[in-house]
């Protein structure tokens, strides 16, 4: 398979250089090639939605509603095919794909819904005789900067809400996920898209984000990647005054109460550490015990991985497959050999995968750390956890807390107490009580604080606010 570019509604394959991917799960298997664009496509692609923009904001929320529910019915019809590229391109286990693909479907019915949907209030005015109200209006052209780790559902989360408002976008995937993209777009093409409302450039970020960040007339850029990149944007935005939302990392914590029920703790801790090999921001990395409870949680933990199966990704059984790429397998080994030569193995999964077939890396849990210590405080996006002991709530909560992100938390009690404290005193986006910090639905609202994210968040409602701005309107009748 091979990338395109998507521009003002023509396919187009740059001639910047290409990238040859292979397969995570098998490294000698070739997927496709990725066409890297240069700065005139990107520049091209700013002017294809800017064109646009007058005839899409112009229909009704209800009109562009029933676009996002046709693209909703194609990428429904097309869920195998979809996430088996998606497998193939950056090896997350098929069955947690096709996951993806159809969260991508009720993102896109979701927000096809909020198209009839009143989105303004009336205020009472001061003056008799005057109709005073507001409403939503579009940004304009936005920037969306997508990761590889949800090649589908991050950018749809995006798009999505973007579309309705009345925006165009301008679409710029991840290197690892570009096919993915190529293949969805291809879809939605299919479905009756709308010429120039969502335009796809395929390149390097280090070779094209600086074109669309620096040169593109944009109104808003929506990004999903490091914090470090995340930061730059941010000061580049603001610079420019360009509305923007960054979604950058997380150190997320699962604490382990006295009372906690094990038999629902550790499947979920689990879950939230190891699906999709650990590469998400919202994955559990830091898992803080109650001391009382440590012989207990560890035998429980030991015998739970033990029956982890790490696989190819389309294999059925695999519980995760390998990690994204050399690049992403080369850092996370860093903290492999980190965790193994100055920390203690607490439990690890020890599947049978073939050596040198593909970018595995063994799942991984160790204690004996300092808070401050890089495995505790560092992103390290693979399947590796630490384990932290703690005195009491009050301890648990405070190693909770220690960390300069925010995104997501749980605890595990069987207090009510204890887990109505615990959603107060977390300092994070989202917290949960008895269940796994990586999971947050559709509908609800996703972000966090710290250096987490920016002050604004994605999913559900709150997607509205950041795509569009409100207008107070005024009207003297008598």
């Amino acid at each position: 398979m091979h990338s395109q570019n998507y521009i003002g509604g023509e396919w187009s394959i740059p001639t910047d250089g290409e990238l040859i991917v292979h397969n995570p799960s098998n490294v000698k298997e070739q997927v496709g090639i990725v066409h890297l664009s240069g700065a005139s496509e990107v520049l091209h692609a700013e002017q294809a939605a800017r064109s646009a923009l007058p005839g899409w904001a112009g229909l009704s929320p209800a009109k562009r509603g029933d676009t996002l529910g046709r693209l909703a019915t194609a990428l429904e019809a097309n869920v195998e095919t979809l996430a088996t590229i998606a497998s193939r391109e950056m090896g997350k286990p098929i069955s947690e794909m096709k996951g993806e693909v159809m969260r991508g479907v009720n993102l896109l019915k979701y927000y096809a819904a909020e198209g009839v949907r009143s989105h303004g209030s009336v205020i009472p005015a001061s003056e008799a005789g005057v109709l005073q109200y507001t409403k939503r209006v579009p940004l304009g052209v936005v920037g969306i900067i997508t990761p590889w780790n949800f090649p589908v559902a991050i950018p749809i989360w995006k798009i999505a809400p973007a579309l309705l408002c009345g925006n165009t976008v301008v679409w710029k995937p991840a290197e690892f996920a570009c096919l993915t993209a190529t293949k969805m777009i291809e879809i939605f093409v299919d479905a009756g898209l709308p010429a120039g409302i969502i335009n796809l450039v395929i390149g390097k970020g280090s070779k094209i984000g600086d074109v669309l960040l620096e040169h593109c007339n944009l109104n808003a850029i929506s990004f999903t990647g490091s914090t470090s990149t995340g930061q730059r944007i941010a000061a580049i935005c603001a610079r420019r005054n360009i509305k923007y939302q960054t979604e950058m990392g997380g150190k997320n914590a699962a604490v382990v109460l006295k009372d906690a029920d094990l038999d629902l703790a550790i499947p979920a801790i689990l879950s939230g550490a190891f699906r999709s090999a650990g590469q998400k921001c919202t994955a559990t990395s830091r898992i803080i015990v109650e001391r009382e409870i440590m012989p207990s949680f560890t035998a429980a933990l030991q015998k739970g991985m033990e029956a982890l199966i790490m696989a190819p990704a389309l294999d059925a059984k695999a519980y995760l497959g390998p990690v994204a790429s050399s690049s992403q397998y080369d850092s996370v080994m860093s903290y492999v050999t980190m965790a193994r030569e100055q920390a203690q193995v607490v439990a690890e999964c020890k599947s049978d995968v073939a050596d040198g077939e593909g970018y595995f890396i063994h799942p991984l849990v160790v204690s004996g750390v300092s808070s401050d210590h890089p495995l505790v405080q560092e992103e390290i996006f693979g399947p590796v956890a630490v384990v932290l002991e703690a005195d009491n709530y009050e301890h648990a909560v405070a190693l909770c807390n220690a960390t300069i992100f925010g995104l997501s938390a749980s605890v595990f009690t069987q207090d009510l107490n204890q887990g109505l404290r615990f959603l107060d005193d977390a300092e994070v986006g989202m917290v949960r009580v008895n269940q796994e910090t990586a999971g947050v639905e559709y509908q609800a609202p996703f972000g966090g604080t710290k250096w987490s994210s920016s002050h604004t968040r994605e999913q559900g409602q709150a997607a509205l606010d950041f795509y569009s701005e409100v207008k107070t309107c005024a009207i003297k009748y008598s």
